[in-house]
């Protein structure tokens, strides 16, 4: 434990905060003399060194060089270190439990330190040896930070709990970090879910996403409007710094075209939130499902009759119109191998096991068979409109009987031919899995539905081009996939089966989605 510790402690004078050295000159010289190349030593990953030099930051391969200077390390004792900052829902809840789950695979033994800054030190150590192989830095900050920290190269990767701004990826691309948004730079790891909360002894039950966005807004103050007693509203929320509080308002309140209230109360961390709820018979809050504590969660109500709640199968899908991606941005760089392999191992199903044990929602495919539906197809309907006859729905549960529908759907931005952030990662899930031919011998049909707004004829021609749309773009990133093995179609059923109301922003972008059936 003592060598642990003073690992731990030399590791951290040498972190200028991002688990890299500080920047050293070096010379790095071929085996054979006849190339030289000096610089600051900016990051070495166990076998290749990353230097700044005359000619720009170049990346050598280590096995054809030799190394001289003070900055170069010990290849005979080689530690790989990596900074996550951002999120602390990411860093302190799921991330310490996936590193553990990790290290018990790999026969490592875990050693973790909470810092006197709040932030959170993991060593990996192998237990033959007694050595430390891996340091993992978690700067428990928040969204913002977290890529602020990845463009001064204070952290290797960012974790966030919202999709990274246009501003941030111009920033990323000056800093040399490559496209932040590019194939293999963005990882949705897991899924949350913002859910309204109240105090046990609440009466209220359920909520509409218009009257949460009242009460928000304060619009809306008092608990008898909600059908409550006649008290006032109190309102908590995550802290504008954070990415859930940044989430919040994005969802809920830039739809309505509102402001949060000035009474509102803030917060730093679902803890705080929940336990303020607890205590007050008269609060509201909107936090995360992983950190609801005990508070009571309202489900989402709309006058046409659907309610929803956050339950894993519904945030998967993301019907649950407040589903929030849990993201890692990787800059364009290459991590030490130990760090490489922990992050393959993010998609292994046994990781996915250990974020539904840790309180999140994984990402495994999961088929739903017709007969679990049944609530849908009654919806179906019950809301069917005048202009879908019973032949058009007749013509869907006859397409869709024999099929299981997967809970890998797909959805896009509001006003926009262009897939969300989960849909884009369900699109690369989706390519693996052909190319590793879980779906060979198998029909794969992409279903393309649409909002009630508009003729429903148009509404089917939209959906159908939806779902070709993703079919593409599936096929495109399938690239090592035989797709001669898999029967790839598209179908659409239009406004046929609506998911919510659909007299809300909420409802109508929920009701607009590509769905997966297979057989």
């Amino acid at each position: 434990m003592t060598k642990v510790r003073a690992a731990i402690l030399a590791a951290l004078f040498l972190l200028a905060g991002s688990g890299l050295a500080l920047a050293q000159d070096v010379t790095l010289t071929s085996r054979d003399g006849n190339v030289e190349i000096s610089g600051n030593l900016l990051g070495f990953d166990g076998e290749f060194y990353r230097v700044d030099t005359v000619y720009g930051e170049l990346t050598v391969d280590g096995s054809g060089v030799v190394c001289t200077g003070p900055g170069c390390p010990d290849l005979e004792a080689f530690v790989a270190r990596v900074t996550f900052s951002g999120s602390p829902t990411i860093g302190r809840l799921l991330m310490p439990a996936l590193l553990e789950a990790f290290a018990i695979r790999e026969g490592y033994d875990m050693r973790s330190e909470v810092l006197e800054n709040g932030h959170v030190f993991h060593a990996l150590v192998d237990p033959e040896e007694g050595r430390v192989v891996g340091e993992f830095l978690f700067r428990l900050t928040n969204s913002d930070e977290g890529f602020a920290d990845l463009f001064a190269n204070v952290a290797d990767i960012a974790m966030s709990m919202r999709e990274i701004r246009s501003s941030e990826v111009r920033l990323g691309r000056d800093a040399g970090l490559g496209d932040l948004i590019g194939r293999g730079r963005a990882r949705v790891m897991a899924l949350d879910a913002l859910v309204p909360v109240v105090s046990p002894s609440n009466p209220v039950q359920s909520i509409t996403l218009p009257q949460l966005a009242q009460v928000l807004s304060g619009e809306i103050t008092n608990w008898a409007v909600l059908g409550g007693p006649d008290a006032p509203i109190a309102v908590h929320l995550y802290s504008g710094r954070t990415g859930l509080g940044q989430a919040s308002e994005t969802l809920l309140l830039r739809p309505a075209r509102a402001a949060l209230t000035e009474d509102a109360t803030r917060h730093h961390d679902g803890q705080a939130l929940s336990a303020a709820v607890m205590a007050d018979p008269f609060a509201l809050g909107v936090t995360s499902q992983a950190e609801a504590g005990d508070t009571w969660p309202l489900s989402l109500s709309g006058s046409c009759g659907f309610a929803l709640r956050a339950t894993r199968r519904a945030v998967k899908t993301e019907d649950y119109p407040l589903t929030v991606p849990m993201f890692l941005y990787l800059p364009a760089r290459r991590m030490p191998k130990l760090v490489r392999e922990f992050l393959s191992y993010l998609r292994d199903p046994s990781a996915q096991l250990v974020i539904r044990r840790a309180g999140f929602v994984d990402q495994t495919p999961e088929e739903i068979a017709i007969n679990a539906q049944g609530d849908r197809f009654a919806n179906a309907i019950a809301r069917a409109g005048a202009e879908i006859g019973l032949s058009e729905l007749k013509r869907m549960v006859t397409t869709l009987a024999p099929l299981r529908r997967l809970t890998t759907t797909f959805r896009f931005e509001t006003g926009s031919a262009r897939l969300d952030a989960q849909s884009r990662s369900n699109v690369q899930q989706l390519a693996r899995a052909l190319e590793r031919g879980l779906y060979d011998a198998r029909r794969i049909v992409f279903v393309g539905f649409s909002d009630g707004e508009g003729p429903a004829e148009a509404n089917r021609t939209i959906a159908q081009r939806r779902a070709e749309t993703v079919r593409k773009a599936v096929v495109k990133a399938a690239e090592t996939a035989n797709l001669r093995r898999i029967r790839v179609e598209t179908e659409a059923f239009g406004e046929a089966m609506p998911m919510a109301c659909d007299d809300t922003a909420w409802g109508r972008r929920v009701n607009r989605r590509v769905e997966v059936w297979v057989r």
